[in-house]
């Protein structure tokens, strides 16, 4: 199963409020039938548009889910907490919380598992979910070294890769812990990993043993 392209939309501009109710149904009905029951048409008569509105905005239900769960991680905030620990420790309790919603591990593990035979689903879940979340890594990184915490980074290639490699070790380990394993994301396992993240292994591994 492929996504098709977007196409290209004409005529009245788009309601943020009509795109709100689409998107909050969509979650809803994740919940309720799952993803193999879920259509646009049952969308579209939860959130009160007609299913010709559906197809003017998603080009079908992949998209649709996509920009429903990638909503939900929106909600994200990093905290300025004085410290970057302080501030990892509140993102990823943020993050974690999100994650426990049924709406969100539903529609999460749906396109994800869609996206291993839909490469144009998974582009989609980079874009929207993935490059709009490293917002958090680049803004928590800046207020890290402005407070000297971390070094400066001036050759943009590397500053990328690194970021990257952050969001990557974030998001898999909440991810992993919250919907693979099903063990809690609590304050002190959230203590726990940004010892370890920010002090490597070694170091992260004696504190933690002795907390």
């Amino acid at each position: 199963m492929h996504s098709r392209s977007p196409a290209s939309r004409t005529g009245r501009p788009r309601s943020a409020t009509a795109d709100a109710a689409i998107l909050a149904a969509t979650r809803e009905a994740l919940v309720e039938l799952g993803w193999s029951k879920l259509t646009l048409g049952d969308v579209a008569t939860r959130a009160g548009v007609a299913k010709t509105t559906l197809y003017r905005r998603w080009a079908g239900k992949n998209e649709l889910v996509v920009d429903a769960v990638a909503e939900l991680f929106d909600e994200l905030e990093l905290p300025d907490s004085g410290s970057l620990a302080a501030d990892i420790e509140g993102v990823v309790l943020q993050f974690a919380t999100i994650l426990a919603r049924p709406e969100a591990k539903s529609g999460l593990m749906a396109v994800v598992a869609e996206a291993t035979r839909d490469d144009a689903l998974r582009e989609r879940i980079r874009a929207s979910v993935v490059d709009r979340q490293k917002r958090l890594v680049l803004e928590g990184r800046s207020r890290a070294q402005v407070r000297g915490e971390l070094p400066p980074e001036p050759d943009p290639a590397t500053a990328s890769r690194t970021a990257d490699l952050i969001f990557d070790m974030v998001a898999g380990a909440v991810v992993h812990r919250t919907l693979v394993s099903g063990e809690p994301v609590d304050e002190a396992w959230v203590r726990g990993f940004t010892l370890v993240l920010l002090r490597g292994l070694a170091g992260g591994a004696a504190h933690t043993a002795a907390d």
